[in-house]
């Protein structure tokens, strides 16, 4: 059984944030630009606070529980397999969409859910 906030660790890795319009957001299409976005940063919501290193690991906390996985960029989506508090969450790509101060992942391919992050 999925804990209770488990969209917004799920979908990147929730409690809405207000959602910046998608004329905004640039397209994130590379890893290059993806890793120099996160590199040194966390990525914040309401009870979630991940960190995505350019060497492939997620780490960081869900509501109490651990979260951990890998990512990688494939064919210019972000690409993820995690575990939130012993959940396998699984494996899913994304679209990232970027302002510099925060970061929108839209699970499916950019046709699912997505969720706003603060970049801090």
């Amino acid at each position: 059984m999925l804990k209770p906030v488990a969209f917004a660790v799920a979908s990147l890795v929730g409690a809405a944030l207000p959602q910046t319009a998608a004329a905004e957001l640039k397209r994130i299409e590379n890893k290059a630009e993806f890793v120099q976005l996160v590199q040194g940063k966390t990525l914040s919501r309401p009870l979630v606070s991940l960190r995505v290193s350019p060497d492939g690991r997620i780490t960081g906390r869900g509501v109490r529980w651990d979260v951990t996985g890998s990512w990688s960029w494939e064919n210019g989506f972000f690409c993820r397999d995690l575990n939130w508090g012993g959940d396998d969450l699984g494996y899913n790509c994304q679209e990232v969409r970027a302002d510099g101060r925060s970061m929108r992942f839209t699970s499916d391919r950019g046709a699912g859910d997505s969720a706003d992050f603060r970049l801090r």
